[in-house]
Order: structure tokens, then sequence, then C-alpha cells
């Protein structure tokens, strides 16, 4: 063999080989910013539709669906010829359609709040517009490489292996690096931007023997696409501070005028707490203030006196605040599981820290490591509709009765249905196995379906039938246990909830997909 046919081998191989590694390392970077978009895409939509089993139920199974069918379509595409190009061509429109899909999230999901459409319908409709096609176009890419491969490196087992592998290593870093790193740092719809224009970059080299006419049509439609973002404030989220559970913002409250001036502490799309400016004592969300009353009502002059206290969830600390306030002399102690929550209460809620022992851990495992017992834990741990099923169980109930005082009270704020609320009836189930006093109270009975609840449980005095509010608005809140529990299904059909099985979305489906389970 002549040196030179030697020298033109060499050169075939080495370039084989490069081509082999940009092939590679494609399948690996675009699985893993379809990955991204698909953690990024809980947190985009959680402003909307929050976030549930159903939402994220919705955000997997349409990425799924879309990458199904792209791998499908890149199989035929490449038994049809499909080229390089043809992989820069769906990556370029993956990248794009990113871009869009930040001019029309808005007004899409603004559209679907004002056909009061379901959490179930809502979710699919925004996961599909939103994600679907991505999901298709990058989904094209591994067959179509794997193809491609195959014509350099007739090791058919290891191409398609080492291919799949890429795929999978990819789409971990991008689940880990979005999850742990990326949202938190850049944000959600900054971070879709990085994705669309990072996919379109990687096109780059697959489309530079593209025709002159289709890299131009390229070339405007991005160009198009970032000037309508930018006109559209497409960037410009409803999240003032996105930390790794929530996107959060404060609002301006409206209040009756002699009320003053409050804020509000607005968690993904649902208020979750309104303080007043410089009044903390007084508690504007009637659930709020009924914590606060029954408390009192059930310890008298205890209350004033300083009584240990644990709150599970601390959120706009609203009623923290009132305690610290009403009676200086309590020891608070709060489990927050987002350290920004608490930040922004501090800097935009009126919160002082100091007097208060504040733990950023989930509550259940910071009341599990408290030795001393308390005189009142409140469950304030909603988020969204739903709850964390975890600390609603029997299991949860036993530990909060161990770590209570024997005539301790033990006092929950949930989100249900009327006239038949499921979940209340099981969570009065589950109350029972460890409490002998569990009740319902209300200030009357809403017309919304869409209802807070509070619930008290003890082992100690029970309450009086009626709770007068002792300050702040003119409210009274009745027992409505009987009532409540006597209308529509019996109780006793429902489960008590176990760490093994706590069906909460099931339970309250009539509020996500407005249906009773």
């Amino acid at each position: 063999m002549s040196k030179m046919s030697k020298h033109s081998n060499c050169e075939n191989d080495t370039s084989a080989r490069s081509r082999l590694f940009g092939y590679g390392l494609t399948v690996l970077l675009s699985s893993a910013l379809l990955l991204v978009l698909e953690i990024v895409a809980g947190r985009l939509l959680a402003p909307w539709i929050g976030v549930s089993l159903y939402t994220w139920t919705s955000i997997i199974g349409v990425i799924l669906a879309g990458l199904s069918l792209g791998n499908w379509l890149g199989g035929v595409w490449a038994d049809r010829g499909g080229s390089g190009r043809s992989v820069g061509t769906v990556l370029g429109l993956a990248g794009l359609y990113c871009i869009l899909s930040l001019i029309g999230i808005d007004t899409l999901g603004s559209r679907l709040q004002e056909a009061e459409a379901s959490l179930l319908s809502a979710s699919f409709a925004l996961a599909a517009a939103l994600f679907f096609l991505p999901a298709v176009f990058i989904g094209i890419v591994t067959p179509l490489l794997t193809t491609l491969a195959l014509r350099l490196d007739a090791r058919a087992g290891h191409v398609v292996g080492r291919m799949h592998a890429l795929a999978a290593v990819g789409s971990i870093l991008g689940t880990f690096a979005a999850g742990y790193w990326l949202v938190q740092w850049i944000g959600s719809r900054a971070l879709v931007l990085m994705c669309g224009i990072l996919l379109m970059l990687l096109a780059v080299p697959f489309l530079r023997g593209a025709r002159r006419s289709t890299q131009t049509a390229l070339s405007l439609a991005v160009s198009v696409a970032l000037a309508g973002l930018l006109l559209s404030h497409g960037l410009a989220g409803s999240c003032e501070r996105e930390s790794r559970y929530f996107c959060m913002r404060v609002v301006e409250q409206p209040t009756p005028p002699e009320a003053g001036p409050t804020r509000g502490l607005v968690l993904d799309h649902l208020l979750h707490g309104i303080n007043h400016r410089t009044e903390p004592s007084l508690l504007v969300a009637p659930y709020v203030h009924a914590l606060d009353e029954l408390a009192a009502a059930h310890f008298g002059e205890r209350y004033a006196e300083g009584l240990r206290w644990f709150f599970a969830g601390g959120g706009a600390y609203s009623l923290p605040r009132a305690v610290e306030s009403l009676s200086p002399d309590s020891s608070i102690t709060v489990a927050e599981l987002d350290p920004l929550v608490t930040l922004t209460a501090v800097e935009s809620l009126g919160l002082d820290p100091a007097p208060m022992h504040i733990v950023h851990r989930d509550a259940r495992l910071a009341l599990q490591s408290e030795a001393e017992p308390f005189d009142v834990i409140v469950g304030d741990v909603f988020h969204d509709v739903a709850i964390p099923p975890h600390l609603v169980t029997r299991e949860f109930a036993a530990l909060v009765r161990e770590r209570l005082a024997p005539d301790g009270l033990y006092l929950m704020n949930v989100v249900d249905t009327l006239p038949d609320p499921l979940l209340i009836k099981s969570l009065i189930n589950t109350l029972q196995t460890a409490f002998a006093q569990v009740d319902i109270w209300m200030d009357h009975v809403p017309e919304a379906e869409r209802v807070t609840f509070v619930i008290s449980a003890t082992n100690g005095t029970p309450l009086p039938d009626t709770i007068i509010a002792r300050h702040g608005f003119v409210r009274r809140w009745q027992r409505m246990t009987d009532a409540v529990l006597g209308y529509g299904r019996d109780p006793r059909e429902l489960p008590i909830l176990t760490d093994d099985y706590a069906p909460v979305e099931r339970l309250i489906a009539g509020l996500l997909i407005g249906e009773s389970q």
C-alpha cells in the first residue's frame, strides 16, 4: 500500500471518529436539553395550574408521547434517506418552538383560566401545547444519528448501545442539572430560552451544507421569534423569585380601609397568607384567625402567659407573627421547608425571625427531632390545593400526639370541596385514631365549592360549640363536625390515611378534575 493511500485511510479514520464523536455529543446534549425542559415545565406551568400529581403526570406523559413519536418518525426518516441536514432541521425547529412557547404561554394560560378548565384538562392542554412538539423534534435526532453512525462503524450492537447509553446519560445529566441548579440560578423562562438557543447552536454544524434559502429562512424565523419574545415580554414571568420549591411573589392585597395596608404571599398560583404591614396581630384570612382563636379558647389565660408552639409550615408567617405579638412569652418553632420563603417573609412581609426558632426542614422530620412536648401544633402545609400526603397519615397523627402535652391542641387547615369533602372525612377518620375529640370549624357556609376548612384535635377538654373572635375582625366560628360528616358519603366508606396508602389527589378530585371519587 502506498504512503498516499495510508495517509488517505488515516484521514478517513480520523474524520469518521470525529463525526462519530459529534453524533454522540449531539445525542447526549439534545437528550439533556429535553429533560431540562421536562423539569422546568413543572415550574413554568405552576403559576397557572399549580403543582400536583396530575400536573406532573400530564407533563411526563406528554413528553414521553412526543419522544416516542419522534423516535418512530426518526427511524422512518432514516430509512428514507435522512441526512445530517435533517438532524439540523429538527434541532433548529425544536429551538425555535421553545422561543415561541414563551410568547404564547401567558395567553394560553389566561384563556384556560377564563374558560374555567379543570386542572386535569388545563395541565394536559398546557403541557401538550408547549412541550409536545419539542419532544417530537428531539426524539427524531437519536435514530437519525444512530443510522448515520452505522454508516461509519459497522459494529451495529456497539453503535446502537452507545447511542442509547448517551441518550440516557444526557437525560440523567439534564434532570440533575435542572433540578439541583439551573432552575434556581437562571429562572424558568430564561432557562427555556437558553434551551432553545442551545438546540439551535447544535443544529448549526449539520446545516452548514444546507441550501442558502434554508439557512436564510431559519435565521429569519429565529430573528422574528426573538423579536416577538422581547416585544411580548415573554421573559417577564409572574415569579419575583424562584426557589427549588416555588415560584413566589408578594402582592398588595385589597382589604377594608380600616384594616390598613396588607400584603400577600403567592406561591405558584395560590395565595398562602396575608400580612398587615404594621399590625401583626391583625389576621386577615379567616382560617388563620380561626386557628389563633381556637388556641386561645382552648387554653384561656394560659395563652397570654405563653405556650410552646410548633408550626408545620411557615408560608407568610401570619400566625407565628400574631402569636409573638399577642403572647410574647411563647416559644415558637417553625418548620418551613423553603429558606427563600422565610427570606421573602422577612424582607417583604414584616417577619422578625429573632424571637422564633426557624428550621428549614421537612415538618415531619423536624417534629420528630423535637424532645420537649408542645402545647399547640399547627399544620399549615398545603401547597396549591393539595397537601403533602406524609403529613396527613395515621403515623403522622401518632407522632403529633406523642409531641403534644396531655391537654395539647392540634390545629390544621385543609382545602376541600363542599358539600361533600371526602378528604376532610378521611382526615377525621385518621385523626380519630390518635385523638378523642376531633372537630371541623367554619365561620359560614360559603357558596363556592372550594373551601378552606379548619380542623382541631385534642385529648384534653373539648372546645365550646361557638368560638367568638376576641380581637381583630368581628367573626365567629361554629363546630360543624356533625353537619359535614352527616351529608353525602358515609365517612366509614372512606379510608384511614396511612404512609402506605394516602390517596389525597383522588379524594380532592372534585377540585382537581371536577369529579367526585
